[in-house]
């Protein structure tokens, strides 16, 4: 098959229908999340995922979880951007090192890109380049420590003048840097670190599926899928669902 062949093979799997939430079975657009799509993709038993406890052993908790987190926070539009990935969680489980290394880039590359632009609307440009430039975990993690409590003492003066815009960018700030602390235990937290980041900083969501692209980089990868195969998988669902 031609490099020309496999995109156009890829094509329809591209608009296979993501949507927020868990799904008994696919409907006849799509219909699923991006893990269930997945499992779909790979000839796997369907299953509903409601967490990442539901996924198959063969699916790497944190990516999963983190892939999960992006489905249900994502605007539609730009939730169909994570089938890129729906060929590449299958089989990328790993050792425990492994996975323990992916939830600590998925945390650490979401203090130094994704919450800097927030920290700079919420006036706070010092602790923002501090995020952006953290070395390591252990720093980064001490950085969104410090923007919680900043942020969170900003929101309250806000609050006491009425500077309304000024407190809620704080305010999302302060949430923000909360998610990006327990991102480091839980790499689902990461995607709420996106979340947040969101309504007020542009690229965030380009930039949580660079990181995400990232995270899936470390570590085995998926063993490969054919193309043609995952579109035969994804068409007979629809056909399924349709009777």
């Amino acid at each position: 098959m031609t490099e020309r062949d496999a995109l156009e093979a890829f094509d329809p799997i591209l608009n296979w229908r993501l949507l927020k939430g868990s799904h008994a079975f696919p409907g006849p657009d799509g219909g699923t999340c991006i893990n269930e799509a997945a499992v779909v993709a790979a000839g796997l038993p369907y299953r509903t995922i409601r967490a990442t406890e539901d996924c198959p052993p063969c699916f790497s908790r944190p990516l999963a979880a983190y892939a999960l987190g992006l489905n249900d926070a994502m605007p539609e539009a730009e939730r169909q951007g994570l089938m890129l990935f729906v060929l590449r969680l299958s089989g990328s489980a790993d050792r425990p090192e492994i996975e323990a290394a992916r939830t600590e880039f998925l945390a650490l590359e979401s203090v130094r890109r994704i919450l800097p632009p927030l920290l700079d609307r919420a006036g706070l440009p010092a602790l923002a380049a501090r995020c952006e430039t953290a070395p390591d975990a252990a720093a980064a993690r001490a950085a969104a420590v410090t923007a919680e409590g900043q942020s969170g003492a900003l929101s309250h003066a806000a609050a006491g003048h009425r500077a309304w815009v000024v407190g809620a960018q704080a305010s999302a700030a302060a949430r923000t840097a909360t998610a990006a602390i327990r991102a480091f235990s839980d790499p689902r937290c990461a995607a709420e670190v996106a979340e947040g980041a969101a309504p007020f900083a542009d690229g965030v969501w380009s930039t949580a599926l660079a990181i995400l692209d990232g995270a899936m980089e470390i570590g085995r990868q998926a063993p490969a899928i054919d193309v043609v195969s995952a579109r035969a998988r994804l068409d007979t669902a629809r056909a399924q669902a349709k009777t």
